[in-house]
């Protein structure tokens, strides 16, 4: 802040000028003590039932935990912030940990994910696996040497344009690098409505797209979504995801913009 004096007619006026780096207003979305915030919905399951205590916090991280688990099944869980977004930055770190719990699914393995751009949570059946979103894929590397990319961009019920081409594969890899070990990952998106969503992995883009509408095979089979084929996603929710491998979650902020 910078103070000018100015003396006019004997009289002395203060004229305050502005940082030019105004404050940003992150705001956390979790308070590394409790779930209070957050809804729950898991595949077969009410909402709000938090079977096995799948999603839990502990010293200040959420966990997604199986060691409740006699079997995972279809047991696809997904936990959602209360509040929906249309523009703004999320940020978080996560990092898988531990081993996949025994009955689940090869591709699963060092997998989740945060879905973007979702329906509510009250909106999904209840044998819905994945909510309608966007969902940014976190992967781990499994082995050496091998490229699995993260952060990249899987879609179920909904399209998206990249390089003007309208792109309905189900799953697009990032340009990330693979990370092996259980190290701690540095996850932002920015989201503008519909314009523009960009992947960022440790401060550095690595993948990005636009103009994200429902659509596809993965779009739930009912009346009122299937008349929905083809509408443009502007905002919706955030949710953690659970798919059958231990993934710890902390430090989750977002800054939301002006229109």
């Amino acid at each position: 802040m910078t103070v000018l004096l100015v003396n006019c007619k004997n009289k002395q006026t203060t004229e305050k000028k502005e940082d030019p780096e105004v404050k940003e207003k992150w705001v956390q979305l979790f308070n590394g003590k409790d779930l209070d915030d957050w809804l729950i919905k898991i595949n077969g399951h009410p909402l709000n039932d938090n079977i096995h205590n799948t999603f839990r916090v502990d010293n200040g991280v959420i966990k997604v935990s199986y060691d409740g688990y006699d079997k995972f099944g279809e047991s696809y869980g997904h936990m959602f912030y209360k509040n929906s977004y249309s523009n703004y930055r999320l940020r978080l770190q996560y990092r898988f940990i531990g081993e996949q719990v025994s009955d689940g699914q090869g591709w699963a393995t060092k997998n989740s994910g945060v879905m973007i751009h979702s329906q509510s949570p009250e909106s999904m059946e209840l044998n819905q696996g994945f909510p309608i979103s966007l969902e940014v894929q976190l992967l781990g590397g499994l082995d050496e040497g091998k490229e699995r990319p993260t952060a990249n961009l899987c879609t179920p019920g909904t399209h998206v344009v990249m390089d003007n081409q309208l792109i309905t594969e189900h799953c697009i890899n990032s340009s990330s690098q693979t990370f092996y070990g259980e190290e701690w990952i540095d996850l932002e998106v920015l989201v503008l409505k519909d314009s523009l969503i960009s992947h960022m992995i440790n401060g550095k883009e690595v993948i990005r797209y636009r103009n994200p509408t429902f659509g596809g095979e993965y779009l739930t089979d009912t009346d009122e979504w299937k008349s929905r084929n083809g509408e443009i996603l502007k905002k919706g929710f955030i949710a953690l995801q659970s798919e059958s491998h231990p993934v710890e979650f902390r430090k989750i902020e977002v800054l939301e913009m002006q229109d």
